[in-house]
C-alpha cells in the first residue's frame, strides 16, 4: 500500500520549480503550464523562507490535518490533467501518475518550510 501522504521538496533550479523524487525516478521534474503560478503565489502566501532553496509540499487525494489547500481537477489536457486553486489553473504533467493511480478529482496539500539544515543545493 503506497502512503496516505507523499512528501516532495521543490526547489528552484535555472528560474523554475523543480522537484526529485528518487523513489519514482523523477530528476528536476518541473512544474510548469500554470503550475508554477500557483507555487508562486503558495509560498507567497504562506511566508515560506527562501523558497528558492526548497520547502517541503505535502500532498494527497484525500484531506489530512493541516492541509490548507485544495486544488480541484478541472479537464485533462495534453497528456496530463488541469487543477484550480484560487482561481488560478495549473497543468499537472502524466508524473501525476506517480502518485496516484488516476488522476484524483481533488488534490490536497500543505506546504511547510524546510528546517535550515535541509536547503537543496
Amino acid at each position: 500500500m503506497a502512503n496516505q501522504i507523499m512528501i516532495i521538496k521543490p526547489y528552484r533550479w535555472e528560474g523554475m520549480w523543480v522537484f526529485d523524487d528518487e523513489r519514482v525516478g523523477l530528476v528536476k521534474e518541473p512544474f510548469v503550464g500554470g503550475a508554477d503560478t500557483i507555487i508562486d503565489v503558495a509560498v507567497a502566501q504562506k511566508a515560506i523562507v527562501m523558497p528558492d532553496k526548497g520547502f517541503l509540499m505535502l500532498f494527497s487525494g484525500d484531506p489530512f490535518p493541516g492541509a490548507d489547500m485544495e486544488l480541484k481537477w478541472v479537464r485533462e489536457e495534453m497528456g496530463g490533467n488541469i487543477y484550480e486553486w484560487e482561481g488560478q489553473e495549473g497543468w499537472l504533467c502524466p508524473a501525476l501518475l506517480k502518485y496516484f493511480e488516476q488522476a484524483p478529482k481533488r488534490i490536497y496539500g500543505q506546504i511547510k518550510n524546510l528546517r535550515s539544515n535541509e536547503a537543496v543545493e
